[in-house]
Parts: structure tokens; C-alpha cells; sequence
């Protein structure tokens, strides 16, 4: 298969592209023929080392986290998808090396769920990652209900825009910080209020708003912009941040970090408010694997909206 892959950690100079052998079909695996795999600023990370003492890693190593693809074939005593069936799946396997950049991924079927029919696979890919992201955030860590009030900060990248459309779906209010050019986005995926973080202390402008403080402070920015949003929480209100690990942070806080896990469930839960009209995934860009350089680039220049997605 053709694949992008590198053999040391680095800047975008160690990316190759040429032919990898398919990975061996083990028991309750299925091969997947990858239709779109999304691109995040988190494969540029692992490409650059920064994880390497997080997560193991075997070189040469594929990047890619998200995919949208077609079931091939399965091997022994995976019946859950059919060849055929078109999946989608967070491909993140306990040892980094085979990502998603490739003609083709084998993968455990309790990775993959079916994807909504009413997307195409470009924006199919773009969910996994970050829907799994926000839903784990929101729900499983931030148990965010019906009618409590959420401030999102960093709400207009990736992880942030799915935030508001889950939190919506909810039925939650939410208040989203970003960049003022990004407020009408916001504002267009469900934020009820927008802040932003230049020139205003952010606890203030969302007090002044609630007076009462937010249940839930979803952290996708770190730095001063979440610093500055403490005074907006709560006494019995939660804290949950993917990029904060509890440093700087009063240990009086309910505070948890979450680094996202596989989840087939959630993903069912995700496919189901695609088809109902509730997710938009728009997709800026698309790249081959030739161009995948390019679609590195883009992605960590930090200023994607929408998704970049790769296409074999």
C-alpha cells in the first residue's frame, strides 16, 4: 500500500512517501480501505517527538488518528461489519505506528462504527478525533446537562466547534471565547454568547453576563485565556481541560484532564446526530498523500477552520 510515514521523530523534512507492506489481519480485526483520514495538530506533535514518552511508538510510524473508510475483509471472529459496510473510527492504538495517511488500515471492529450516511467520507473523517474528543470532555468527565451553562474557551478550532453543537444538542447554554472574526461561527454552530479574549478579562465579561458563574468550563486554549475564566466557575462547578494537566491550578478546582480514548458507543451516539441534522463538519481543505507535507503546514499554522482531511 501507499502510505506517508517517517522513521524519526521531526519537522515536516522526515515525512516520505512510498510503499509499506498492509499490516497482518490478526483474530477480531477487519481491513479497512481508507476513503479520508482528517488531519490534527496532535499528528504533528507525535511527528515532532512530543508524545514519545506518552505514548509508545514503533518506527517507521504512519501519522493519523481519524478514518473513514470501506470494511475489505475480517479476519477470524470479527463479525460485528461486513465487507462492504462503510465505517468510520479514532484509530489510535496503544503503540503509535500504523496511522491512518495510507491506503489501507487493519484495525480491531470494536474501534469502528458505521458512518452517517448523510456525510461524505471527507467530513466523516473529520469527527472521530475531535466528536470523541468533546463528547468524553462534555459528558463522561464534564457530566454537562440539559439547561446548565458551559463556557467553552478556544470554541471556534476543532475540538471547540464540535463542543458547541454537542452542548446544543444537549440543550445546554453556551458561551463560546475565541477571536472576534470567529463570533458569527460560533454564534452560526449554537453558542448562545460570545467573548473575546483580547482586551477583556474573561471571567468578568461571563459574569457579567451570568451573574451566577458556569457549571462547566470546557478548556480547548489553556494559558491566560483559562486562568483568566476561573473567577467564572461555579464553587460546585467542574473543570475539564485536554490541554491543562492540573498545573498552576488551585487543587480546590474539581478538575480533570482528558486525553481521548477509542469509543465505538460514542461514535454510534456521534453517527446518530450527523444523520439528525445536529453535526456540521465543514471541510477547508483536501490533500493527497503526495501533498501531505501541505496539509502538515496548514494544520500547524493553529489558525484551521474546519477540517483538513487527507485523501488516498
Amino acid at each position: 500500500m501507499r502510505a506517508v510515514y517517517y522513521n524519526e521523530f521531526g519537522s515536516t523534512n522526515v515525512l516520505k512517501v512510498g510503499q509499506l507492506d498492509i499490516p497482518e489481519i490478526k483474530e477480531g480485526e477487519v481491513l479497512v480501505k481508507i476513503k479520508a483520514a482528517a488531519i490534527n495538530p496532535v499528528d504533528a506533535a507525535v511527528r515532532e517527538g512530543h508524545l514519545k514518552n506518552f505514548i509508545p511508538y514503533q518506527f517507521p510510524v504512519i501519522p493519523g488518528w481519524d478514518v473513514a473508510g470501506v470494511i475489505e475483509e475480517r479476519g477470524f471472529g470479527a463479525r460485528r461489519f461486513a465487507a462492504g459496510d462503510e465505517v468510520y473510527a479514532y484509530a489510535r492504538r496503544p503503540m503509535v505506528h500504523y496511522g491512518t495517511f495510507a491506503e489501507y488500515i487493519v484495525l480491531p471492529e470494536s474501534y469502528l462504527a458505521l458512518r452517517p450516511k448523510n456525510l461524505s467520507f471527507e467530513e466523516t473523517a473529520g469527527i472521530p478525533l475531535v466528536g470523541l474528543t468533546a463528547y468524553q470532555s462534555l459528558f463522561d468527565a464534564g457530566k454537562l446537562q440539559q439547561g446548565q451553562t458551559v463556557l467553552i474557551l478556544g470554541a471556534s478550532g476543532g475540538v471547540g466547534s464540535l463542543g458547541i453543537q454537542l452542548a446544543k444538542a444537549k440543550g445546554a447554554h453556551i458561551m463560546g471565547v475565541a477571536s472576534e472574526k470567529n463570533h458569527a461561527y460560533m454564534k452560526k454552530l449554537g453558542a448562545s454568547e460570545t467573548i473575546n479574549y483580547k482586551g477583556v478579562n474573561i471571567g468578568e465579561a461571563v459574569k457579567n453576563i451570568v451573574s451566577a458563574g458556569v457549571d462547566l468550563i470546557f478548556d480547548c486554549a489553556s494559558g491566560e485565556t483559562l486562568h483568566q475564566s476561573l473567577s467564572a466557575l461555579k464553587p460546585a462547578g467542574k473543570l475539564v481541560s485536554i490541554l491543562n494537566h492540573g498545573e498552576h491550578l488551585d487543587k480546590n478546582i474539581n478538575f480533570q484532564y482528558v486525553f481521548v480514548e477509542p469509543n465505538a458507543t460514542e461514535l454510534a451516539q456521534l453517527c446518530k446526530l450527523a444523520e439528525e441534522g445536529k453535526l456540521h463538519v465543514p471541510v477547508k481543505q483536501k490533500y493527497s498523500l503526495d501533498n501531505a507535507v501541505e496539509a502538515f503546514k496548514q494544520i500547524e499554522t493553529h489558525h484551521t477552520t474546519g477540517k483538513v482531511v487527507i485523501v488516498p
